[in-house]
């Protein structure tokens, strides 16, 4: 996509992967078999023909076209992958809204997102309308209701 002057974004992390006799930092991708690129409908098509290893777009389920992630959503995530220093989980469950928090402390401070409590950890995540949502575990005296 590079070669062909596409804009693109494929999510990546670095994480700590354990075995019995080792530990190992490895990059791996975030969202499996998923690629963002900044493309109109005729270079969706083009790349779709001319490039084999692409296999489909997401769909947007209510209009049937291929979806499209707001700017402002793709900025939280990609802001929320740079700066944290945990491993961000990705999940397509459907959730309730939750509260609107903002992150006061640490290296994401200033991220918005919505509450979310599992297991009886507090999370931050971020929504990602036509995907699910990118959440990370951070201690509760870092967040505060957004304003």
């Amino acid at each position: 996509m590079e070669a062909l002057g596409i804009t693109h974004y494929l999510p990546v992390q670095e994480v700590v992967r354990q075995w019995s006799d080792r530990k190992k930092k490895l990059k791996v991708v975030v969202i499996p078999m998923m690629i963002f690129a900044r493309i109109d409908e005729q270079e969706r098509v083009r790349l779709l023909r001319d490039l084999p290893s692409l296999t489909g777009s997401l769909i947007d389920r209510t209009t049937r076209r291929p979806a499209v992630i707001s700017d402002e959503e793709m900025k939280r995530f990609m802001f929320m992958l740079d700066y944290s220093d945990q491993a961000v989980h990705f999940s397509s469950e459907p959730l309730q809204p939750g509260e609107k928090v903002q992150v006061i402390k640490g290296p994401l401070a200033g991220l918005c997102g919505e509450l979310l409590e599992a297991n009886g950890k507090c999370h931050v995540m971020i929504r990602i309308e036509q995907l699910g949502y990118a959440s990370i575990e951070m201690p509760v005296g870092y967040i505060r209701r957004e304003r």
